[in-house]
């Protein structure tokens, strides 16, 4: 960035999600696999990102929805298996994130000889969400403030700065990530889009960005 430009700041945001009914249902898994071909994007994105922003009362055993019904419905823990080590992360769409759902799934069908059913009030409900977003009044002005004003940002700003800005972006890259390149910190910004927010909670994953934001300005590591 040249010494006369000015850096734009960083308006931080905040989401919540609202969750619409498809009126989609899965009883068994050739059920799921049939809905799978035409549901909307949406749902799937839901379904593996909407629940780190969903409050649960218990703890899932699994990464994503999918992988969470087949084991608890099903109890088909090979597939449940198969299905939470999916990383949604790095696929260029959710188009090809849907391909790959499908292969697992044929995959197991093919292996297996009887198709399980889940009990009527265990059926797989696809759903999808709506993304509601709100203005903070937040601003962060140099990167270095991002030490500070990581740790003070909600779930939800992490999610939409971080997770959802994918979606936004060509280049699927987060919002940090984004207004790095723009300060002229390419280095920090590489570091920052390398970090894979899917194995972990949105708190895990705000004390993992505030602890490199802090390693890289208060150490002097970055490039």
């Amino acid at each position: 960035m040249s010494a006369n430009a000015k850096l734009e700041s960083f308006s931080v945001k905040d989401c919540a999600l609202v969750t619409i009914a498809t009126g989609k249902k899965a009883q068994n898994l050739k059920e799921m696999r049939d809905h799978l071909l035409n549901i909307h994007l949406g749902s799937i994105y839901h379904h593996f990102w909407g629940r780190l922003l969903s409050p649960r009362f218990d703890e899932p055993e699994y990464n994503n929805d999918f992988a969470e019904w087949v084991h608890r419905a099903l109890q088909d823990n090979i597939l449940a298996e198969r299905l939470s080590v999916i990383d949604p992360d790095p696929f260029m769409n959710l188009e090809s994130l849907r391909q790959e759902l499908l292969e697992v799934i044929e995959q197991r069908l093919d292996e297996i000889e009887t198709v399980t059913w889940a009990k009527t009030d265990m059926q797989f409900h696809f759903v999808r969400s709506q993304m509601v977003v709100f203005d903070t009044d937040g601003k962060i002005e140099e990167p270095e403030e991002l030490v500070e004003a990581l740790p003070k940002m909600s779930v939800g700003s992490i999610f939409y700065h971080f997770i959802d800005a994918r979606r936004r972006s060509p280049e699927m890259m987060n919002d940090f990530s984004t207004w790095l390149r723009a300060c002229g910190d390419d280095d920090l910004c590489s570091q920052v889009a390398a970090v894979d927010p899917y194995f972990g909670s949105l708190v895990e994953l705000r004390t993992q960005l505030t602890d490199l934001f802090a390693k890289c300005f208060f150490l002097g590591v970055t490039g």
